[in-house]
């Protein structure tokens, strides 16, 4: 039996929360299970990485967390799921770290991740839908 399935969206990739939208609606109906979405933004070295120096130039968290919690919603509502059954969670920090975390925390039955086709780089990097599937306590379903 599926009664928690997590969810993990990316709200910057619209093309890979299209593809998990008929499977989470499938799965969820089955044994009427919640649904748990979470959206992971990076902490603040990954700004660094893309040019911020100095601490003035980095986003305040809050903004962006608010703002990353407002296109969750949006996000969500393209799902038809009970409202009741919904939750809504953020963290911060490596995505495939905070998946897991939450996982276990639910407890999840079930993680439906979508992924991005492998290649070159996939293969020598790993990506998170990869690190969850292998490290994950419950069953994971990849979306392709």
């Amino acid at each position: 039996m599926t009664k928690k399935i997590l969810v993990p969206i990316d709200i910057s990739e619209t093309e890979l929360t299209q593809r998990v939208i008929a499977q989470v609606e499938a799965q969820a109906r089955l044994d009427d299970a919640e649904v748990h979405f979470l959206t992971v933004l990076p902490l603040y070295p990954y700004y660094a990485t893309l040019g911020a120096r100095y601490v003035a130039d980095l986003p305040v968290m809050d903004d962006l967390e608010t703002d990353a919690m407002k296109k969750l919603d949006e996000i969500v509502k393209q799902f038809s799921l009970p409202e009741d059954r919904v939750y809504k969670h953020f963290a911060e920090g490596a995505p495939k770290d905070k998946i897991l975390e939450l996982a276990k925390t639910i407890p999840a039955d079930l993680v439906i991740i979508s992924s991005h086709r492998p290649d070159f780089t996939t293969y020598l990097l790993g990506s998170t839908a990869a690190a969850v599937v292998r490290h994950a306590e419950c069953s994971v379903l990849v979306i392709r």
